[in-house]
């Protein structure tokens, strides 16, 4: 065997690891299940008891040890025979009407059954029925019957005697407990066959379910680097700058943990402009840049957050500030950049917004007055992060890639499939531009669903769970910002 087939064999083998790891649910109900109607089907059958009884073939008259041999020769012949013979008539009909019952020859060969052990002259003969009794009772009877029956069949006429004879060599037996069914066995064949079924559904499931849960489902897509993952928060849409809200949560503290992974990726070059993006709708982009700025800025690094969702834009929103200019008035010459730069709370956290929603945002993110921009902004601030509209939808986010120092593609498990997300990474890859890694983002959910879907559609206004708080956040922080 090759290297390389080893490889392969080792491949496959982790990936049906990691299923059975992912799936192991699946595969537990489903053997749990199994194992239950075993144990329904092994309680519904009827119990039969087992009477058995032996017989030995001998050949009468043999006088030295050649006649023996060949008398042995002969009886081993004839020991099939008379397997066969047990279950006919000629042998039963004696056994029914020594027992006076009103069963058919036919009915008791069914309850028969016969075994002849290789090389010896020994007939095994076992009766099965639901009574013991009765079992006990047909086998003593074919005890008693059955050598006359073969001491008939093979005296030859006008003779007194047959050279054959056999002898009851052990009465008959009954089972104290039922033969069957088997609990132990049908048990353990329904486990068997529920671990099978179950990994071949998890199989299956794995197959046919192509929805990002995990990072392994990642591993499968790419070899780029996952530099942080946020777990699931119902309160998420309530509180989106959950690093604000709640600064002790886990989910804080993942975005804490991204930002220390983002510090040390491509350390030697320092990426200070960043943009972060998605491949669909819904994967919680905005609220996870967001966040990222907020834990940036608090570690005493300057950062300055651009809304660059020319076509949606929700940031704003999310920190309550104003968005009548921004980011398009500046790449229009109708404003300044000191003019749109709005502080955020009492880090070095400024925010420039997306201003008026033009009709070619594409053309403006690609043109030279967003690489000025940008070459500005990486002067003023450690780490200026980019809010960009999904991949697939439109081409934003892909154009002004080229523009940036680094990438992050956003993850949102159980939102987004294994295909969308490859296309995502093979459309960036398409361009010239340097993708730093991924975040995922609802790590642990288990439902299917998200937080919006279809592009625009996409975040639409009266479906989304966080307009009105943001809204209300902003009217109260203007509000107090007005009495300073």
């Amino acid at each position: 065997m090759t290297n390389l087939s080893r490889g392969t064999k080792l491949v496959e083998l982790q990936d049906y690891l990691r299923i059975v790891r992912k799936r192991w649910m699946t595969i537990v109900i489903t053997t749990l299940v199994v194992v239950g109607l075993a144990a329904g089907w092994t309680a519904l059958q009827t119990k039969q008891y087992t009477s058995s009884t032996q017989f030995f073939v001998s050949v009468s008259g043999a006088e030295d040890s050649t006649a023996l041999q060949q008398g042995s020769t002969f009886t081993q012949q004839r020991v099939k025979s008379y397997a066969s013979l047990l279950t006919t008539p000629r042998a039963l009909n004696p056994v029914i009407d020594e027992l006076g019952g009103e069963e058919t020859s036919a009915d008791l060969a069914e309850q028969i059954t016969v075994t002849t052990p290789p090389d010896t002259v020994l007939i095994e003969v076992s009766v099965t029925d639901s009574s013991p009794t009765h079992a006990e009772a047909v086998a003593d009877a074919i005890g008693e019957t059955f050598p006359e029956v073969v001491a008939e069949v093979e005296t030859p006429e006008g003779s007194g005697m047959s050279p054959i004879k056999v002898t009851l060599v052990e009465p008959a037996v009954t089972s104290e407990t039922p033969t069957s069914p088997v609990p132990v066995r049908n048990l353990g064949l329904g486990l068997v066959l529920g671990l099978l079924l179950g990994v071949g559904l998890a199989v299956l499931r794995h197959m046919v379910d192509t929805t990002v849960r995990t990072d392994e489902d990642v591993d499968e897509v790419t070899e780029e680097p996952v530099i942080g993952a946020v777990h699931y928060d119902p309160r998420a849409g309530k509180e989106p700058l959950i690093v604000q809200s709640d600064p002790s949560s886990p989910r804080s503290e993942a975005f804490r943990a991204v930002r220390t992974n983002l510090m040390f990726v491509d350390a030697a070059n320092h990426p200070r402009t960043i943009m972060l993006t998605s491949s669909i709708p819904g994967e919680g982009k905005s609220t996870t840049i967001a966040n990222l700025a907020l834990t940036l800025a608090q570690s005493g690094s300057s950062v300055c957050l651009i809304e660059a969702d020319l076509r949606r834009p929700r940031l704003l929103e999310y920190l309550g500030l104003e968005g009548s200019a921004g980011l398009t008035d500046v790449l229009i010459d109708r404003a300044d950049l000191d003019d749109v730069l709005q502080p955020y709370g009492a880090d070095r956290l400024e925010v420039i917004g997306a201003g008026a929603i033009p009709p070619n945002p594409s053309e403006l993110l690609a043109s030279e007055a967003m690489s000025r921009v940008l070459a500005q902004l990486s002067v003023r601030f450690d780490y200026v992060l980019i809010d960009t509209p999904p991949v697939l939808p439109v081409t934003d986010a892909v154009v002004l890639s080229t523009k940036v120092d680094g990438v992050i593609v956003l993850v949102g498990t159980t939102i987004v499939r294994k295909e969308q997300l490859k296309a995502t990474l093979e459309s960036l890859c398409a361009v010239d531009n340097t993708l730093l890694g991924l975040v995922l983002n609802r790590v642990g959910h288990a439902s299917s669903g998200g937080y919006g879907s279809g592009y625009y559609g996409y975040y639409a206004e009266e479906h989304h769970p966080t307009s009105r708080a943001a809204r209300k956040q902003g009217r109260e922080r203007r509000l107090a910002n007005s009495r300073r």
